[in-house]
């Protein structure tokens, strides 16, 4: 497969085939993010996508599900999207399932028409980094848009029958704004109501604009202690349909698992126990991106 710098996927992407539809990211510019930083943003032509998918079809006998990359594809017009899932239907009929990373404002510039009709050409799940719920912290961190846009893109997915996934950063707030950072993302996925919700911890990327701020001590960044008390609280104010919750990525300092909203107490309770010290955190060698 050709690839043009580094490739990130979702967790649950690991056996997916994966097949650059964007170089870098259109945003680009979260403070906390250096995973493009040396990209230039580009759309790569149908024929060169075209050309990958069968140079994958020449090597893997069965292929079940296609993530497309980079950082914010969902960003390209309805008509290229459309292409893109007509080919793999082609090359690939056993594929079950499309992926996708997409910011709240690429999801509104979609029309629900839109969303349903990519749904029937394949796009089963759509990957949204609200990272926050506070209006206050995404306009620091520069995100790009408002609690009030992810919660409407949120509901568009939902609505248009594609699994929506969404993704949270334990500590973004840093120390003077914990709580905000907790209660205000608890209240806006509840109104989202994802199918899924994976939860990160924060780790400063060195040549980010956030790295320079806790270097310049602009922020405090959150111990492990406080960290899982954000958590717990983010927790106590989650009013989920149903959806699955995972904390087990490299960067959290604890692993913790289960289905909302059947397990919240249970998962308050780990929570507590970690607090009790029944626990033993990550350490910070073994964390990672």
């Amino acid at each position: 497969m050709r690839y043009e710098g580094a490739v990130f996927r979702p967790p649950s992407e690991a056996y997916s085939l994966i097949i650059q539809a964007t170089i870098g990211c259109a945003h680009n510019r979260c403070t906390f993010c250096g995973m493009y930083k040396n990209e230039k943003f580009r759309v790569r032509k149908l024929d060169e996508i075209v050309e990958d998918l069968h140079l994958a079809r020449r090597y893997y006998p069965r292929v079940e599900r296609v993530f497309l990359a980079d950082g914010d594809a969902l960003c390209l017009p309805f008509s290229q999207l459309k292409d893109i899932l007509l080919h793999i239907r082609q090359i690939f009929p056993e594929c079950e399932r499309v992926g996708i990373y997409a910011s709240p404002k690429d999801i509104l510039r979609k029309s629900q028409e839109e969303l349903a009709a990519l749904r029937d050409l394949g796009l089963g799940i759509i990957y949204v980094g609200l990272e926050s719920g506070s209006d206050e912290i995404l306009a620091a961190v520069k995100k790009g848009n408002t609690a009030e846009e992810a919660v409407a893109a949120g509901r568009r997915v939902v609505e248009s029958g594609i699994k929506l996934s969404v993704t949270v950063i334990s500590g973004l707030g840093g120390r003077a704004k914990w709580e905000e950072h907790a209660v205000k993302t608890g209240q806006v996925l509840s109104a989202m109501d994802p199918h899924y919700l994976g939860l990160l911890t924060l780790m400063v990327v060195e040549g980010t604009e956030m790295y320079r701020q806790v270097q310049a001590e602009e922020m405090e960044l959150l111990s492990p202690e406080e960290v899982m008390r954000e958590t717990r609280l983010m927790l106590e104010h989650t009013e989920v349909t149903n959806c699955v919750f995972r904390s087990n990525h490299a960067s959290n300092y604890v692993s913790l698992r289960g289905t909302l909203p059947q397990d919240k107490e249970a998962l308050i309770r780990a929570i507590d126990r970690v607090l009790a010290g029944g626990y033993h955190y990550k350490p910070e060698f073994l964390r990672g991106l």
